[in-house]
C-alpha cells in the first residue's frame, strides 16, 4: 500500500502552551487534525470557563490562513472546583474537565490531592454528561513508577466508575497492559487514548546507550510487553480506543538539563508516526477507525467529511522547530519517517 485517504482524524489530547508557541503548535495541529481536545495545565491553570473561552479565542489568533481547526476546551479539575461551574462549562461548550493527579506531571502542582474531594464536582459532571479525562498515575512516592498506572487503577479509576456509573470517563495516554486490559473490560462509558510515541517505542529508547530526555514523558515508557499490548488495542478495531498524541512541547533548555521536563512532541508528524505503528502491526487498514471515527463517536460529535490522503514518501524530520525565544527538539528529530501527508 502506497497511499491512504482517511476521513480527516482529530486529537483528543494535546498540549497547545500557550503565548507565542502558539505560532508553532498550533500551526503543527492545524495541518494535521480538525479538532483537538486542549489541555487545560497552564501556568496558571485553566479552572473556569470564562479562562478557557480566552484561551481558546487566543489558539484561534494563531490558525493559519486558510486552515480549519477547531480547539475543544477543558477545565483543570482542582479540590476547589464548584460544582455550579459545571454549569458554565457544559454552557460554554468547555467539552471536558481534567484530572491531574497532584504532582503527577508538568504544571499539575493545582491537581487533586485527593479524589473524595471532587465527588460533588464528579457527581455534577454525570448529570450534565460532561465527559471526565484522566492523568492514570498514583503520586505515591512509595510506588515503582512503572507501576503507577496499574496502581491508579486499582485504588482510584475502578472505585470512581462504579460509584459514578453514568460518567463518561477517557482514562488518556495509557502505557500498560493492565490498561488496555481494564478499558476494555470496563462498560462502554470508558474509553482510552492511546500516543504514538508509547505505540512505537518501550523504555530502552528512553534508557538504552544513555538517557534520551525527549523521550522521556509522563507517564513514562514502559516494557516491550506493554507497548505489544498497546498495539494490539489500538489496532483491534474497539471502539473504546483512540487517537490521543499527547503532544507535549518543551523548550530545548528545559528539556536537556539535569531534571528536564516530561513530554514528547509528536505535532510535527503525528499522523505519519500512527501510521507507521499501524504498518508494523499489518494494520493499516485499521487506522482510519482509530484515528477519525471513535474520538468523535465518544465525544459525541460528528464524524469530519473532509479527508486526508498518507502517501508513502520518506522525509527527514528537522532537528527543531522554533517555539517562543528558544527551540524545540521534535520527537525523531533529524530521523526518516516513511509516510506523509499529501499536500
Amino acid at each position: 500500500m502506497n497511499n491512504l485517504t482517511l476521513i480527516r482524524p482529530d486529537d483528543w489530547h494535546i498540549h497547545l502552551r500557550d503565548g507565542a508557541a502558539l505560532g508553532t503548535t498550533v500551526a503543527h495541529a492545524a495541518a494535521q487534525f480538525a479538532r483537538a481536545i486542549v489541555m487545560p495545565n497552564l501556568a496558571p491553570p485553566v479552572v473556569t470557563a470564562e479562562q478557557a473561552l480566552a484561551y481558546r479565542a487566543r489558539i484561534l489568533g494563531h490558525v493559519p490562513a486558510g486552515a480549519k481547526f477547531e480547539p475543544l476546551m477543558t477545565l483543570y479539575l482542582t479540590d476547589n472546583t464548584p460544582a455550579d461551574e459545571i454549569l458554565r462549562a457544559k454552557a460554554a461548550g468547555v467539552a471536558a474537565l481534567k484530572l491531574y493527579p497532584a504532582g503527577a506531571t508538568t504544571h499539575s502542582e493545582s491537581g487533586v490531592t485527593a479524589i473524595e474531594k471532587v465527588y460533588p464536582v464528579l457527581e455534577a459532571m454525570q448529570t450534565h454528561d460532561l465527559p471526565l479525562l484522566v492523568h492514570g498515575e498514583v503520586t505515591d512516592p512509595a510506588i515503582d513508577i512503572f507501576d503507577r498506572e496499574a496502581v491508579f487503577i486499582e485504588r482510584v479509576l475502578a472505585p470512581l466508575i462504579a460509584r459514578f456509573p453514568a460518567l463518561r470517563v477517557v482514562f488518556e495516554h495509557i502505557t500498560t497492559r493492565a490498561a488496555a486490559d481494564f478499558v476494555t473490560a470496563a462498560p462502554a462509558t470508558v474509553a482510552a487514548t492511546l500516543t504514538a510515541h508509547h505505540l512505537l517505542y518501550n523504555r530502552n529508547a528512553l534508557l538504552a546507550g544513555g538517557v534520551r530526555p525527549h523521550y522521556y514523558c509522563l507517564p513514562v515508557l514502559k516494557r516491550e510487553a506493554d507497548r505489544q499490548a498497546l498495539l494490539r488495542a489500538a489496532t483491534s478495531g474497539s471502539p473504546k480506543f483512540f487517537l490521543g498524541t499527547d503532544s507535549a512541547p518543551h523548550d530545548r533548555a528545559r528539556k536537556e538539563t539535569a531534571c528536564g521536563c516530561a513530554g514528547s512532541y509528536t505535532a510535527h508528524a503525528a499522523i505519519e508516526l500512527y501510521a507507521e505503528a499501524f504498518e508494523q502491526a499489518g494494520a493499516l487498514d485499521r487506522l482510519e477507525g482509530f484515528a477519525s471515527r471513535f474520538g468523535p463517536d465518544f465525544y459525541r460529535l460528528p464524524r469530519n467529511t473532509d479527508r486526508i490522503t498518507l502517501v508513502r514518501q520518506s522525509w527527514d524530520i528537522p532537528e527543531r522547530y522554533p517555539l517562543a525565544d528558544g527551540a524545540l527538539v521534535p520527537l525523531r528529530a533529524g530521523a526518516r519517517v516513511d509516510w506523509r501527508i499529501q499536500p
